[in-house]
């Protein structure tokens, strides 16, 4: 079978994504991460009236003439009273988020103010207008503030909390089964027999989807066994997407891509990149399947670059993609081979890129070390100054 491009296997990926139906009804504070069901439109104007935006006295501007002009302090107004009504050429006390009373156009902050008795020397001629917050300046009653298919970030939650919306509909969380082929592979923590490695590829995908806010179903390591894979695959194909490691190649303990298409459909597993070369998509049933090649780093990356735009769209997000922003190079690397690379870099203190001392496939300590990956065409050369497209890795 020929080699796809990444981006056409990508595509074709995101083909197959769909978008769960189900909703629930959250409290507000159990919403981070979920994928918002409904449009949302604010209730009220923001601010919800005319305040202060500092502290400092509330006053009519064309009551001060001149510098060193003398009010009298008629209302003390702190956050939470009421305004009421200014009289004419005099001042009010305010604080910070307090209504404005009527009359008053303008706040001159309390560092350009002298206080003596009950009066008030104004040290600098305002502006009407000036440190004044009006009413509806950032929302209006009935403008829309989140649409549909938004992830619901700590700033969109307080977006909401700011307009009095406490619960929301979202959609349910995406259902992923995972499991981890390789009669080799251990759980950390166990004694290793000559020729046994510890399974990191778990650790790596749980971080992953939770981070996604998955809701994960662990099957674990299957051993390099027909039956024993075919077992674990129908098991999973209760979930909306199936997401492995292992198996991908062509050997003769190999057994994964031969039971989803014996069990399934598969559209394609060989992908044009460096690293992860053997990766496979299609379906079993009603879920979606991934799978990944057992190289650690191969799956770090894939799980960064190809499943998570899936999943995003999986799970109704408007937004797959991650976008890279450029960066300039501080590392020479050239692209040996025909398939283009991801390697592994960091911003330095100069505002650049760093890469790892070995971009090798097995090196999951690249992924530790690394912040961003850069993709590099192949063949190319990259030298110090370049500009590359930077792809940051979230937290």
């Amino acid at each position: 079978m020929a080699l796809i491009s990444f981006e056409d296997a990508k595509s074709r990926l995101l083909t197959l994504a769909r978008p769960v139906a189900d909703t629930e009804v959250l409290d507000l504070a159990d919403a981070m991460g979920r994928t918002l069901a409904t449009d949302l439109a604010s209730p009220m104007d923001v601010p919800p009236f005319t305040n202060s935006a500092m502290d400092g006295y509330a006053l009519r501007a064309c009551d001060v003439p001149a510098v060193g002009t003398r009010l009298k302090v008629s209302l003390r107004i702190a956050a939470g009273q009421a305004g009421g009504t200014l009289a004419s050429g005099t001042t009010a006390r305010i604080f910070t988020g307090a209504p404005l009373p009527d009359g008053a156009d303008t706040v001159v902050m309390q560092e350009d103010c002298l206080t003596e008795g009950d009066e008030v020397l104004i040290q600098r001629i305002p502006k009407a207008g000036q440190h004044v917050r009006t009413r509806a300046g950032e929302l209006r009653v009935g403008q829309a503030i989140l649409s549909s298919g938004t992830r619901l970030t700590p700033a969109c939650l307080g977006l909401a909390a700011s307009v009095g919306i406490g619960r929301v509909e979202v959609k349910r969380r995406l259902r992923v089964a995972i499991f981890f082929t390789g009669s080799e592979l251990r759980v950390p923590g166990e004694t290793l027999a000559p020729g046994q490695i510890y399974n990191s590829n778990r650790y790596v995908m749980r971080g992953f989807l939770q981070q996604m806010g998955a809701e994960i179903l662990d099957l674990g390591i299957i051993p390099d066994d027909r039956e024993a894979t075919r077992e674990a695959i129908r098991r999973a194909a209760g979930a909306d997407v199936i997401l492995t490691s292992g198996g991908m190649s062509v050997g003769e303990e190999d057994y994964v891509t031969s039971v989803v298409k014996e069990e399934g459909r598969l559209d394609v597993w060989k992908i044009a990149i460096k690293p992860g070369k053997p990766l496979a998509f299609g379906t079993v049933g009603e879920a979606a399947f991934v799978g990944l090649p057992g190289n650690p780093v191969a799956v770090w990356v894939g799980l960064l670059t190809m499943v998570a735009p899936f999943l995003r769209r999986c799970q109704g997000m408007t937004t797959a993609d991650t976008p890279t922003r450029p960066m300039r190079a501080d590392f020479a690397y050239t692209v040996k081979g025909d398939r283009p690379e991801f390697v592994r870099v960091r911003r330095n203190g100069n505002g650049g890129l760093d890469i790892f001392r070995t971009q090798d496939s097995s090196a999951i300590s690249s992924a530790a070390w690394a912040d961003g990956l850069v993709l590099i065409a192949a063949g190319a050369t990259i030298s110090p100054g370049d500009s590359v497209g930077y792809l940051a890795i979230p937290d």
